[in-house]
């Protein structure tokens, strides 16, 4: 587990340009300040390494709603907040950072992501096209989806919410090969 120090030095940064794209520029550094301190109380609370940044971008974002919920009742929220991006103009944004994944994919994931989620092909007739049986097609179809997810993790940070729907996505890294 890293000490609070050494992740202020990793992530502050980034959790403090965060944070600024969603209050104003006054705010920013007292509400990192909070942040940092629910994070260095909690800390033992997370029990998988792995999931840290997913863990300091939940409390981050949730300090950032609690901070809206605490001001006066008649300033307006921000539109981030109020209104979401629609889930289909967020599908497009990330349409074009999945094609060059799944150019990415072997020949026979790609192939079979391309038929069924691109070209919306059902299973069977992905299987009838490349003339393999029907659980092989279900078969690459969905290795093919798991190779997906985890290049686009790996590129974005992905919020789904209760119902599992795309609510929101913001890149890691600007300069990723992908997006």
């Amino acid at each position: 587990m890293k000490s609070t120090e050494n992740l202020w030095f990793e992530y502050h940064n980034k959790l403090s340009a965060f944070i600024r794209s969603r209050v104003a520029a006054d705010v920013a550094d007292d509400l990192l300040q909070d942040i940092f301190i629910k994070i260095h109380t909690r800390i033992d609370s997370l029990k998988d390494d792995t999931k840290l940044e997913s863990w300091l971008y939940q409390i981050t974002r949730n300090a950032i709603i609690d901070y809206y919920r605490s001001i006066k009742p008649t300033e307006d929220l921000p539109e981030w907040i109020e209104q979401p991006q629609p889930e289909d103009v967020i599908k497009k944004e990330l349409l074009s950072c999945l094609e060059p994944m799944i150019k990415q994919l072997p020949d026979k994931y790609r192939e079979a992501i391309q038929l069924s989620e691109i070209e919306r092909q059902t299973q069977k007739e992905v299987s009838e096209m490349k003339n393999i049986s029907l659980s092989c097609a279900k078969s690459r179809i969905q290795r093919g989806r798991a190779l997906l997810k985890v290049m686009l993790y790996e590129c974005c940070q992905i919020e789904i919410n209760q119902n599992s729907q795309l609510v929101s996505y913001d890149k890691k890294d600007r300069n990723c090969k992908f997006c």
